[in-house]
């Protein structure tokens, strides 16, 4: 497709200790636009607790969040994401499967 396709990456919601603040659990969604079609995705990752000092809750941003997903998932995991949304917005523009009779149906 010749369309730039743009990838959103959102955290929707978090998972906590309340003791602490420590996050363990991080549910986010990726989608995938090109100006005609959407595709996305929902997933959710387990972080490990830091050797050092937590960042406290009330200090965590979408920015800061979305880059711990993507270092917990890898570069390889995030291109298979994103190939695979790619992939729902080309088949979108040009089905490769349809539905349907051919004749009436009444």
């Amino acid at each position: 497709m010749t369309a730039t396709t743009a990838f959103n990456w959102r955290i929707v919601n978090l998972e906590r200790e309340t003791a602490d603040g420590f996050v363990f659990g991080v549910h986010y969604t990726v989608e995938a636009a090109d100006g005609t079609y959407t595709a996305g995705v929902y997933g959710s990752i387990a972080l490990d607790r830091p050797d050092g000092a937590l960042v406290p809750f009330d200090d965590l941003t979408p920015t800061l969040m979305v880059s711990w997903v993507k270092d917990k998932l890898t570069k390889d995991r995030i291109a298979e994401i994103e190939a695979s949304l790619q992939a729902q917005l080309d088949e979108q523009h040009q089905p490769t499967t349809a539905s349907g009779l051919p004749w009436s149906a009444n």
